[in-house]
This record gives C-alpha cells, structure tokens and sequence, in this order.
C-alpha cells in the first residue's frame, strides 16, 4: 500500500480497484501527511482522482473531506449503506460514481459539490434524489437507474446543462413539464423499464419534449411482463420540436395511433413500436428514412404501400394534393429491418410478414398505382412559388433537392425569415438577396456548387448561428474570412479539402459550439481550433490526423470528439483529463497499437 501511495503522490491518481478491500485504508485520507524517506514534499501532488471500486467497502469516512483536490471519485460497486456528508466539502469534484451499492438515500450535502458534472447513482435502494442536486448548475450526465424513485426532485429543473438522463428502472409516474422544457441540452433520456422488476408507469409524455431540439435517443419503453396502472397512451405533436432524434422506442405502452407529424422527424433510424395498440400506421410517418422500424404485436390489418418509399419532400395542409401531383418519389434503401409479426394482417402473405424485409417492401411498392412508382420531376417555377407561399407562416424558406443553379429574387419577399434551406442544387454564387434577410440564423448550402467565401453577405447576417458549407469546391478561406461570422454556433466545412485559413483564424469564432471538419484531408489538429472557449462538439473524421495533440487536455468544455477513420496510431495519456466532460470519443476506423493502460495500483 505504501507503495502504491507513494505513487499517488507523484500522479494525483490511485487505483485500488478489485482488491478486496474491507475499509478504505486510513493512510489515504492523508495521503500528503506520510511523505515518506526519498520524496521531496514540494514535488507531492494532491489527489484528484480515486477509484476504489469492486471492492467489499462498507463505510467512506468523513475524513474523505481531507481529500479538498479530489475530483473524480469512484466508489462504485462496494457495500455502502451511507454517505459522508462530507461528500459536500469536496468543491473540486466533477464525477462521483457511488453506483451498485445498497444506498437508501443521497446526503443534501451533495449538492455543496457544485462542480459536479457527473454522478451515477444507479442500482441503489434510493427512494427520492436530493433536492440540492439542482445546485450542481454544470451537472450533465445524471444516471440513477434501477432505484425506487417515485418521483424527480423539481429543483433538477435548475441543471439546464444536462445532456444524459438515466433513470430507467424506477417507479417513476409523471416527468415534470417544467424540468423537460428546461433540459433544452438534452441528447439522452431513458426512463423506461430495465426489468421484470422495474415499475415505471409513466402515463404521458410531457408537451414541453418538443424543447428538446438536441435530443438523440428518447426510450420510454414499459416491460410487458411487469402490470403497470397505466401506459403512455399517445405521442404528443410537439415531437416535432425533436429535430435530432434517432432512436425512439415506445413499445410495450398503449398507443392506439401515432400524431401525423412524426413523419417531420428526418433523422429518426430506429423506431421501436412493438406490442401497442396500433391499427394503422400513418401515410406520413413513411417519409421516415429508418434503418429499423419494429411493429410487432399490434392491431395492423395492413400496410399503406407507400411504406416502401421515401418522399423528398415535406409540406401538408391545404397543398398536399398539389406536392402529391410534384412530388419525386425514391426507393427507402435505409430500411433494413421491418418486423411485422403478431399483427392480424390480412393482405400480406405470412411468409412476406415473417421474411426477409427487401421482399416485403418490394410487394408494398408493386401496389403504388404506377404514376406514383414513376414519379414525375415537377415544374421548378411551382415549386418556388409554393415554397415562398409557405415561408409566410413558418419564416423557413425550404429549397433544397431542386437542381437550382439561381434562386428566383421573389422569394426573398417574406420578411423575418430565420431559416433557409438551399442544400443539393447546382448554385456557384449567393444571391444578393440573402444580405437583406437580417433576422437569418440558419443557413444551409450543402452540396452546392460555391467555390469562393461569401464574406460580404455574412457580415449582413448578425444573427446567424449556423451555417453549413458542406460538400462544395470551397477555395481558401481568407484569414479574416471568420470574422464576418463571429457569432457562429455551428459550422460545416466537411468534404472541403483545402479550404481552411491560416491559423489563426479560428480564434475568431469565440462563440463556436460544434464544429464539423470531415473528409478535409487535414493532418493535425491545429491549436486555434483547440482553444475555442465553448467548443462542445467536435468532428474531424476521415482526414489524415496522425496523433492527438496534448493541448485536448485543455478542451475543457468538449462532450464529443469524432475521430473515425485516421491514421492514429496512439492516444495521448492527457486525454483522459476529460473523463468528467467528455461523452462521446469515436476512434474506429484508425490503426491504433497502444491504449491508455490502467495502472495497477
């Protein structure tokens, strides 16, 4: 033990983790106090991170406020029956891992740990979650999984930094309607049931889940084993606000009919709607482009053919008659799982409901009457028009997928408009038009034909938050070019080889949030990139990136970092600071030989 404290002195980190330990040494509350022969005080370092889980422990002592530095500790899976309410004093802490213990209840004090970014309390015996965790403003990834809670503290409301909600596996009733419109950075939530023990018998799903815009998976599954008072018995259309969503999963609940604007949810890939009360599925949810979509045991007498197609486009109300006359239709190559099973279909065979799901969606699509198997291309100039018409109500201008080379200056007519959508078109330079549009904040002109940064329509654009640039035959930026669009959130550069500017022309786009720089043919991650103060996601896959640099110990605020197919061959130790932040690191698709090794002691 001495030795591997002594370690710990040097490191700032000790793993006594799988070593059978009855108590926590008493030794390591001091661990600065027993320098020992050979070590020189001055070069001590206080200990941060602490893991002590897989162990037999039974008690954490109030000395652990000894420990002021501490800022990862993990005492999971142990024999805990309590907390210290010390845990409080411990201000430095980012992540606390008490999971897999026989906790009855969290101390109030926990909340004094206001730096907490991270606390997993999952697989205790907790009744309720303290009230002062909505103190910890910078907690993001709360998991409190397979407890008994009845219900969630209206205080958490105050986290409105939260990405990752677990609390699957509880008694939980109701999710508060307030709390959910303020987790506006919410990419995860699971409060379904884990097992046949769980209880959750959530009966609604609150309105406000249409604030949710960054949501990315949303589980609320019921167990069917399990007799629940009550099921969700409809999806609200203020899912439409879930613009990100790509799993979704409500089976086991008692749903009769899905809300027509679930076919507004472009990236959903999976939906799980197994063992409902389903009697159709809607003509509008087949504009999804799923991967996986699961209808088994419901009450399906039949399919509508269009099942098997994919709309390109996406307006309703009083012209859907007209879109269905324009419309191009294309095959759904995206579905690859379709499970139909359980479901009194009386116009399928039983060998296309239990085969292979290409020979299904095939059959639905020979039934499509053969104007619409065909599909037409449309008139260009009705199309406009019918765009502009509907950019009055919704102040989003949606042009993309139209072949456009220019952009007719009608349709620059309706005032307030916030968004515009100009994506695959054969467009080579910006309508003047755009710099009048002062209240702009999204812009989309991926896949076009632009070779030269529009700096001049930018800097008209003072509201504009987003732009996406992706995939066009974009020449060098200039250096200053970023200035124009200091007030960027989100930026797309990808498949843009060699358009980046000299460093250091990212240091002006201060206000950067996410940043996507795929197929570039970048080979190193520069430091102005680095050093952007609210960067939280960032993606440089498929380029040529040959090492992590050490400055990433710095990107305090990252939560993804998108590295798939490089030529990385190693990871910097460094890159394990960000362990309380970062949630997402993808490094498939690189030659790597050496891992982070964890050390024994």
């Amino acid at each position: 033990m001495d030795r591997l404290l002594k370690a710990a002195r040097a490191s700032g980190s000790l793993n006594l983790s799988n070593r059978s330990l009855k108590e926590v040494p008493d030794q390591l509350y001091k661990s600065l106090d027993a320098v020992g022969e050979g070590e020189n005080w001055w070069e001590a370092v206080e200990l941060q991170k602490l893991i002590l889980a897989h162990n037999d422990i039974e008690l954490l002592k109030e000395d652990i406020r000894n420990l002021p530095m501490l800022s990862v500790l993990n005492i999971s899976h142990n024999k805990l029956s309590h907390l210290p309410a010390a845990i409080g004093e411990l201000k430095s802490l980012k992540a606390l891992d008490v999971s897999y213990n026989l906790l009855h209840e969290i101390p109030e004090e926990v909340g004094s740990a206001a730096s907490l970014i991270k606390f997993d309390c999952s697989s205790n015996q907790l009744k309720n979650l303290p009230c002062s965790l909505g103190n910890c403003l910078d907690l993001s990834d709360l998991k409190a999984s397979n407890n008994c809670l009845t219900s969630l503290p209206e205080d958490l409301g105050n986290c409105s930094k939260l990405s990752k909600l677990d609390v699957e596996g509880n008694k939980l009733t109701v999710l508060s309607e307030k709390s959910v419109a303020s987790w506006t950075l919410l990419m995860e939530l699971n409060a379904g049931m884990s097992h046949a023990f769980s209880k959750n018998a959530l009966s609604d799903i609150p309105e406000s889940v249409g604030n949710l815009s960054r949501l990315i998976r949303l589980d609320l599954h019921q167990n069917s084993e399990y007799q629940v008072p009550s099921r969700i018995s409809s999806i609200p259309s203020s899912i439409r606000g879930c613009s990100s969503l790509a799993e979704f999963y409500m089976g086991n609940n008692s749903l009769t009919s899905l809300p027509t604007v679930i076919g507004e949810l472009t990236n959903l890939g999976t939906f799980d709607l197994h063992s409902n009360q389903l009697t159709e599925f809607p003509v509008e949810a087949c504009k999804l482009r799923l991967s996986g979509l699961d209808l088994s045991n419901n009450s399906l007498s039949g399919l509508p053919p269009e099942i098997g197609k994919s709309p390109v486009h996406k307006i309703e109300g009083e012209y859907s008659l007209f879109l269905h006359q324009m419309r191009i239709e294309c095959l759904m190559t995206t579905l690859r799982k379709l499970v139909l099973t359980g479901n009194p279909i009386r116009t399928l065979r039983s060998s296309l409901v239990s085969g292979p799901t290409p020979a299904l969606l095939k059959f639905l699509r020979s039934r499509l009457p053969a104007e619409e198997e065909g599909g037409t291309s449309g008139n260009k100039k009705e199309v406009i028009a019918m765009a502009s018409r509907l950019s009055l109500g919704s102040k989003e201008l949606s042009l993309g997928g139209h072949g456009l080379n220019v952009v007719p200056p009608q349709v620059w007519e309706t005032s307030g408009i916030t968004k515009v959508d100009l994506s695959k078109n054969s467009i080579e330079v910006l309508p003047v038009e755009l710099s009048s549009c002062a209240s702009l904040e999204t812009l989309i002109l991926s896949r076009n034909k632009i070779k030269e940064w529009p700096s001049a329509i930018l800097e008209s654009l003072c509201n504009l938050v987003c732009l996406k640039l992706d995939s066009n035959p974009l020449r060098q930026i200039p250096l200053d070019g970023f200035q124009a669009a200091s007030k960027l959130q989100v930026l797309d550069l990808s498949g843009n080889a060699g358009c980046l500017p000299e460093y250091p022309a990212f240091s002006f786009l201060l206000q950067v949030q996410e940043l996507y720089l795929r197929r570039m043919q970048i080979s190193e991650i520069r430091g102005d990139i680095l050093s952007l103060p609210k960067l939280r996601v960032l993606d440089m896959s498929q380029n040529s990136l040959q090492l992590i640099p050490e400055g990433f110990k710095d990107a305090t605020s990252l939560q993804e970092l998108r590295l798939s197919d490089n030529n990385i061959s190693a990871l910097p130790p460094e890159l394990g600071l960000l362990e309380p932040t970062l949630n997402v690191l993808q490094l498939d698709g690189n030659p790597l030989r050496s891992y982070i090794e964890v050390p024994e002691g």
